[in-house]
């Protein structure tokens, strides 16, 4: 449908999709719809951000407001203005990862050869944890007291459960490439290199083996802990709905790298190495290709997916944010779903506000 040619300000315009072929609102000339509190996905279009280093990790707040971020061979990177703005802290290290609470407050980071570091204050101060290890990636809960970390190069699984002031080791000498975690910190999810994909619900006291030995370099969790993404270089998308019992090949082959989720896990961005990025909004179902070649190393997302980050190892930070407002004219619209639904009000000037929504709608 279209909406109104001659609204008058105040007028409601609502849709709710019954039929298997969705719905979409067209627009008029001038007139445009302000989507700010769709908090839509984001993905098509990414800014460069800060200077060309060697970048390995990336991590958001859940409002996408701080992230932190860290380079190989040199600082730690902090942002409180979405990635605008950077500031260096933290010692120079062989930074491999970096992980955040909710609010920002308490970041983590990690490398090879060096100690775990944590801060409490958003990375103005950094405190060195554990011993030296070949450290290669690590997870947090959202409060910020659990945290998992692993060892690369055959190492083992270290979990907190004090916001890193002490480490338990578990699991066996694996590669490990990479871990997630649960919003609570219960749930836990790592993934090895030429090995398979375990899983723990009992913040990592027990693991169990699941899939098969793949090429395994990364994973990602929904807040809580039911659905699961990992990737795999040369292989595919791999998705779990059941917190990794079973698992779904999505997309094509390439040679992905980093995958992050949104909270709900209905959100999702994937790179692949010397290649793009990929975004889906259907849970992995699907997927659109973003930006350009690259040689990407690390993605994340805030908590609704309608902010994300990228860094290029020999480039730059990139960050992308959903779209505020619909294309102004006809070329505008926003569609649905079976079952989506929207409630616009017009405010004057040729623009509608989004009063109410449901689903995940796409906004051109």
């Amino acid at each position: 449908m279209t909406l109104p040619l001659n609204p008058v300000s105040g007028d409601i315009v609502r849709i709710s999709g019954a039929g298997l072929g969705g719905w979409k609102i067209a627009q008029n000339d001038v007139q445009v719809v302000n989507t700010t509190s769709l908090g839509g996905l984001a993905g098509a279009v990414w800014t460069p951000r800060e200077s060309i280093r060697d970048w390995t990790s990336v991590a958001f707040s859940a409002d996408g407001r701080k992230l932190v971020a860290a380079a190989f061979n040199d600082q730690i990177y902090t942002s409180t203005d979405g990635g605008v703005s950077w500031i260096p802290g933290g010692p120079i290290g062989l930074w491999r990862s970096v992980a955040s609470s909710s609010d920002g407050s308490k970041l983590v980071a990690l490398g090879y050869g060096g100690q775990i570091y944590t801060s409490a204050d958003s990375g103005a101060n950094w405190v060195p944890r554990d011993s030296d290890r070949n450290w290669q990636s690590v997870a947090s809960s959202a409060d910020g007291s659990k945290l998992v970390a692993a060892e690369a190069f055959s190492g083992l699984i270290y979990t907190s459960a004090d916001s890193g002031a002490s480490w338990t080791p578990r699991e066996s000498l694996r590669s490990w490439t990479a871990v997630a975690s649960s919003a609570d910190g219960s749930k836990l999810v790592a993934t090895v290199d030429g090995g398979q994909i375990y899983t723990s619900t009992d913040s990592g006291a027990s693991w169990v083996p699941r899939e098969l030995d793949r090429s395994w370099q990364s994973v990602t969790s929904s807040a809580d802990g039911s659905k699961l993404v990992a990737v795999a270089f040369g292989d595919q998308i791999y998705t779990s709905i059941d917190s990794g019992e079973t698992w779904t090949p999505r997309a094509f082959t390439r040679a992905w790298f980093s995958v992050a989720s949104s909270a709900n896990g209905s959100r999702l961005v994937a790179a692949e190495s010397n290649g793009q990025i990929y975004t889906s909004d259907d849970s992995g179902a699907s997927w659109v290709a973003r930006d350009s070649n690259q040689p990407w190393f690390a993605v994340a997302s805030s908590a609704s997916g309608s902010k994300l980050a990228a860094v290029v190892n020999g480039g730059q930070i990139y960050t992308s944010a959903a779209a505020t407002a619909t294309t102004p004219g006809a070329g505008g619209s926003i569609s649905g779903a079976q079952n989506d639904a929207i409630t616009l009000q017009y405010v004057g000037g040729g623009m509608f506000n989004v009063l109410s929504h449901e689903g995940n709608l796409t906004i051109q």
